[in-house]
């Protein structure tokens, strides 16, 4: 059996055998990519147009076609597979190793991707690429091919984050949102715009702000507030700041320390809206779970992950301002680096990979800028076709080696289908694509098989084993 190059079983018996018509089974999984993209695709839109601050118009005249347009892509994505499953099937003979998982999901996501609308290929696209060149990692790993790294997420990770923060220290280095996502997380502080002048105009200083007001003092009425209030912004003013610094409002100290305490804000805050959802499911079921959207180890990992960064990023800038006395857009790479050390307090392959393949976006386009690499036209378009027939081939032969919250995507998006495949029958070409599903044999009815039937004694039951 493991010599087979071809499996001679028809479609009912590999892929859809829930229903033994590919039409119908067509249908089936339109619709319910239809209704769960829907689902997706709504409360996202709504979501965006609050936060933009849409007008009226938008939402009576645009908000639905653009809904439905970013819906028929994955509701396209989805029936069309089962359609060229079931097409390659009849045009090969047979299924091999390849036909089931890629050779179906390339035709159908090209076909998809251009449903979409061209303002969202490219998130799309990285996204796609980022999951695929993760599920190409772990196929190879698990063959033997790469050795993995212990902590190599993180080495990743500093690299990554050196070579950004170069970029956003450079004049011209960074532009759209990556530099706006930057500017929000380091601060205005560290702009480029700011690198002509290492010292720089310093602010008027008040003489209350740098002497105590006696009068002030002499006052019975001040409250504890607003002694410890005026006790932190001495603290912050009068410590230790190097002249080529441009936190004015803070000295060095309290500078990293804000940054920490402002991150840390952010991501706990972060990571306990994710958990809202969830949350309100299981507010009359299980109610004591609801203080743990608050007091979860994940939302003190976030946290800590953003302040770190920061930070140590900003900690590193300033310790290098003062060692060298001067200013300069090369200190980005080393703070990057040692801020990307952050990353073992909340390791994540996903975060990792997403901002690798950003950088590696990036540093292509400048290229094309610089004339240094050639343009191609509609790339995205191509590299998400590939990208995604990569991870249905992983979805379909070897489900261990994909990420786990895609494969309970394309779950939800079939309603469970995709798990109803007859994976041991494809355990004949080595990726032990029944591995994780536990035996799982799917009841056939006999007279829509080809092999299993010819294989019946007279009168016999289809084996389920």
């Amino acid at each position: 059996m493991a010599a087979l190059s071809k499996l001679p079983h028809n479609c009912y018996e590999i892929g859809h055998t829930w229903d033994p018509s590919c039409l119908q089974a067509a249908l089936d999984v339109t619709k319910s990519a239809l209704e769960v993209s829907l689902k997706i695709y709504a409360p996202l839109y709504l979501i965006a147009a609050l936060l933009r601050r849409r007008k009226k118009d938008y939402y009576l005249k645009r908000i639905v076609p653009e809904i439905l347009w970013s819906s028929s892509f994955l509701t396209a994505n989805g029936g069309l597979y089962i359609v060229f499953f079931c097409v390659l099937r009849k045009l090969l003979g047979g299924f091999n190793s390849w036909s089931p998982g890629f050779g179906a999901a390339l035709p159908a996501s090209y076909i998809a991707i251009l449903l979409e609308r061209k303002s969202r290929r490219g998130l799309l696209t990285i996204y796609m690429a980022n999951l695929a060149s993760e599920t190409l990692f772990r196929m190879a790993v698990t063959r033997g091919f790469i050795k993995p790294i212990r902590n190599g997420e993180v080495l990743l990770f500093c690299i990554t984050s050196s070579l950004f923060m170069f970029l956003f220290r450079s004049n011209n280095g960074l532009k759209g949102f990556a530099f706006s996502a930057l500017k929000f997380i380091i601060g205005k502080e560290e702009l480029p715009s700011h690198s002509a002048d290492p010292a720089g105009p310093r602010p008027p200083e008040s003489r209350a702000a740098v002497e105590p007001d006696s009068s002030h003092q002499r006052s019975r009425r001040r409250n504890l507030v607003a002694y410890t209030k005026g006790l932190l912004e001495s603290v912050c003013r009068h410590g230790p700041r190097h002249r080529c610094c441009k936190h004015y409002q803070d000295n060095c100290i309290s500078y990293c320390v804000k940054g920490f305490v402002r991150m840390f804000s952010i991501g706990y805050l972060i990571q306990c809206c994710i958990k809202v959802p969830s949350a309100f499911r299981q507010m009359f079921s299980k109610p004591s779970r609801l203080p743990s959207i608050f007091y979860n180890k994940e939302n003190f990992q976030l946290g800590v992950f953003l302040g770190s960064f920061v930070s140590i990023y900003k900690g590193t800038s300033c310790l290098l301002r003062w060692m060298r006395n001067i200013d300069d857009e090369l200190h980005a790479l080393i703070a990057g680096f040692l801020a990307g050390v952050s990353m073992f307090f909340y390791k994540s392959t996903t975060i990792t990979m997403y901002l690798f393949s950003k950088l590696v976006e990036t540093m292509y386009f400048k290229g094309i800028e610089a004339g240094r690499f050639p343009y191609f036209p509609h790339a995205d378009t191509v590299i998400y076709a590939i990208s995604t027939a990569i991870c249905f081939q992983a979805a379909v032969m070897e489900v261990q080696n994909l990420r786990p919250s895609y494969w309970k995507f394309l779950l939800r998006l079939t309603k469970g289908r995709f798990a109803l495949m007859n994976r041991e029958l494809l355990d004949v070409f080595g990726t032990q694509a029944s591995r994780d599903f536990k035996g799982f044999v799917p009841k056939l009815d006999p007279r829509f098989t080809s092999v299993l039937r010819a294989t019946l004694p007279p009168g016999g039951d289809v084996p389920l084993g």
